[in-house]
């Protein structure tokens, strides 16, 4: 690595493994549904089995009066839930869920799956026994779940410059095209769980959360007690996807049952719940038009997308949110649209908005390059823009140049015939596309504390969470960095509303959101120790003052002179009959804030594939991806690799397999398991390369690190379908691609 790119750093920027590993491989890491305590009671939903409809009666007679059974909830005896008003803050008082209306508040069922009455008994058989027990009346009325999305329904305009429409009309080329994506459900191993303790005054809840501040505060406000009342705990999660950002409605019943019984109370969502009641990426239809000139420089854009949301809830997928920046073009209109369906409210899915689009965006990028017998990467190269043209204003790092040109001589791009067919390989044909990708790069308010202890090591701890991502390495990495240390020296806490208020995980924004807050943590907590070395009557510092000391690699020592003339932080601690000393650091928030930036902040990257073709049999594999992603300073690169690699493999999922069908009869999911619902498995993944060209952003932190969460996962779809295309001539505009789809 370049010395202008790379500064000399001891732990960052080298594989480690991850701290919290050996609990996890050990089974010794508590998951939510992990908690047990004495007296716990099991909770299980009623259903419903329509998705448009009210329900008329609730028999509960025969459930009431099976073993075990505690209680029989239904609207008129759960007890008072109110509504959360939301604040979008992103901060320590941020309150959101996408689920807006508080179960059993009405009679009114808007989606199959929708809690109708939930049953509580000593055992989780006996609770289901009793739920399937209860008889409940509807008056059903036909849904609407249909697939169809009126592409320029309701618009409301995103963004704009130029006149779009006239300069479409008067170029020499022009595409119009439209691209669809399903529904697609997170699937997270870990099912969606809440354990709740009432002790009378105050509600534990040990939660499936990727946001313990914003659970709190949400089920603060839904269960009517000040939020000192109520403590969230997630210490460890089987991942989540963005499905479990905020609050769902198993929390409040669980919460709800608990008070009224005065006991704990387990409420675990089932697989075929999953798919009902706790989100998913919505549907999204979205109509493209680009239009160039002859050599390739883009005159238009148009990007029109709707997507469905739920009957209540208005949840809008932000497909153009890479769109105004990713490209130069001079003409520019962005519209959106939700059209409702009689479905649960969709919710953030890896990558929301830009992942969609771009699997949108990309395509077209590619279809326009056919029509100009344009090679893509050169089409994207031509079209860089200087500035973000949709905020007028420099940015803050942006290497989309490198990432392209790496990612082609990696993948060996410059061997590529364009002819649709033309590249074969041990009897197969081959086909070879690309994408590029972005992702936002921001950061939320985070606290964090940090503490120096008589035993020689320190302790960092906030309120955030590690959703299976690698926060708590990250954490320990940024302190020992700083303060010198080894990494078994430090012991990170998180995931407990106890703590410092840490943000939700989520958006890839939590480790830039970090390293302000850790690093600042870590001077003051050093200045403290300073002021205590020089109080330290007995010590051989004895006499100094703080200004004449300083603190290098866990040592307290003279300024010029040696560390080995110092004392460690330990001894001096117990010299001073202290058993620590801790300060707090804290990052602000650029997400969501009201002031316009000083520079557009994102991360880059490309997407190679190579996907192989039998006609013969139909079958199509993909083979090979080259991933290069421009996100600053990458942290720990063996986690980074890790996570840019699931992402691709969650995006073959989404090129090939995954699609969420509802029965238009009743409006339920159909495919609503494991076995229906199709994901990428270990006989899907290809061979992995992946890259990282390291351009610390220090306009984000002082360490110039971005997240990489999200972006790996973007331009993987249309990578694929552009090989695809390449391989067998056929262009795939709606996902999963199906082989039916290819049969010509």
């Amino acid at each position: 690595m370049p010395a202008t790119r790379q500064a000399t750093l001891s732990v960052i920027g080298k594989a480690q493994p991850r701290v919290d590993g050996p609990l996890k491989v050990s089974g010794k890491a508590m998951y939510t549904s992990d908690h047990n305590f004495p007296g716990m009671l099991y909770a299980v939903p009623v259903c419903a089995t329509i998705a448009n409809g009210e329900v008329q009666k609730i028999d509960t007679n025969a459930a009431e009066k099976m073993p075990g059974v505690r209680a029989i909830f239904v609207r008129n005896n759960i007890g008072k839930l109110f509504r959360a008003p939301a604040i979008e803050s992103f901060g320590a008082d941020m309150s959101h869920l996408d689920e807006t209306r508080p179960p059993l508040e009405d009679d009114v069922v808007r989606y199959y799956g929708q809690y109708v009455a939930l049953a509580v008994a000593d055992t989780f058989e006996q609770a289901s026994a009793a739920a399937e027990a209860v008889k409940v009346t509807y008056r059903s009325r036909q849904p609407n779940v249909e697939t169809h999305l009126a592409p320029e329904a309701n618009q409301k305009v995103e963004s704009e410059r130029g006149d779009a429409a006239k300069a479409f009309g008067a170029a020499a080329i022009q595409l119009d095209q439209t691209y669809d994506l399903p529904p697609e459900t997170h699937n997270p191993i870990e099912l969606h769980a809440s354990v709740a303790v009432w002790d009378g005054t105050a509600f534990t809840l040990y939660e499936t959360t990727q946001g313990v501040v914003n659970h709190r505060n949400v089920l603060a406000q839904m269960l009517g007690v000040p939020k000192d009342k109520v403590r969230v705990v997630s210490k460890f999660l089987g991942s989540g996807f963005g499905g479990k950002l905020f609050p769902w409605t198993q929390s409040a019943l669980a919460a709800a049952a608990a008070r009224q019984l005065g006991k704990p109370v387990k409420f675990v969502v089932s697989r075929r719940m999953m798919f009902q009641s706790v989100g998913h990426r919505p549907r999204v239809a979205q109509r493209i038009r680009l239009s160039a000139t002859r050599d390739g420089k883009l005159t238009s854009l148009r990007q029109d997308w709707v997507n469905h949301t739920s009957i209540l809830d208005d949840y809008k997928e932000n497909c153009g949110e890479a769109t105004p920046f990713m490209y130069s073009v001079p003409n520019l209109r962005v519209t959106s649209a939700q059209a409702r369906r009689h479905v649960g409210p969709p919710t953030a899915m890896r990558g929301p908005g830009a992942v969609p689009g771009l699997w949108a965006t990309e395509s077209a990028m590619d279809e326009l390059a056919l029509k100009l017998g344009m090679d893509p990467v050169q089409l994207r190269l031509v079209n860089e823009p200087k500035i973000d043209e949709g905020l007028k204003i420099r940015f803050s790092s942006r290497h989309l140049k490198e990432c392209l040109s790496t990612g082609a001589q990696k993948f060996g791009w410059e061997k590529r015939n364009p002819r649709v067919g033309s590249m074969k390989r041990d009897g197969l044909t081959l086909g070879w596309g690309m994408a590029a990708c972005s992702w936002i790069a921001d950061r939320f308010a985070f606290v964090a504390n940090i503490e120096l202890r008589d035993d020689g090591t320190a302790r960092v701890s906030s309120a955030t969470q590690d959703i299976g991502t690698g926060t708590y390495t990250i954490l320990a990495l940024l302190a020992s960095e700083r303060l010198g240390l080894p990494i078994d020296k430090v012991e990170v806490v998180l995931g407990d509303t106890q703590l410092p208020p840490g943000p939700i995980s989520g958006g890839s924004m939590v480790t830039a959101s970090a390293v302000p807050a850790v690093m600042e943590a870590s001077g003051k907590v050093i200045d403290a120790l300073l002021a205590t070395a020089a109080k330290a009557h007995g010590s051989k510092l004895d006499g100094r003052k703080a200004s004449e000391l300083e603190y290098t690699n866990g040592f307290v020592h003279a300024k010029g002179e040696s560390v080995s003339s110092g004392i460690s932080f330990a001894d001096l601690l117990r010299a001073g009959n202290l058993r620590s000393v801790s300060a707090v650091g804290s990052s602000q928030a650029t997400f969501g804030s009201a002031t316009k930036p000083k520079f557009s902040s994102h991360s880059f990257g490309a997407q190679f594939v190579e996907v192989t073709w039998q006609p013969e049999i139909a079958r199509l594999r993909v083979s090979r991806v080259v991933t290069v992603i421009d996100a600053g300073r990458i942290v720990n690169p063996l986690a980074g690799r890790n996570q840019i690699e699931g992402s691709v493999v969650m995006g073959i999922g989404m090129s090939l397999f995954e699609e969420t069908s509802y029965d238009p009869r009743n409006g339920a999911p159909i495919n609503s398991n494991l076995a229906d619902y199709i994901v990428a498995a270990n006989a899907d993944v290809p061979s992995l390369d992946v890259y990282f060209v390291e351009f610390p952003d220090t306009n984000l932190n002082e360490l110039g690190a971005r997240g990489i969460g999200e972006i790996g996962l973007a331009g993987v779809a249309a990578a694929i379908a552009n090989a695809v295309y390449h391989a067998t001539g056929v262009r795939v505009r709606e996902l999963p691609i199906k082989i039916e789809d290819l049969i010509v």
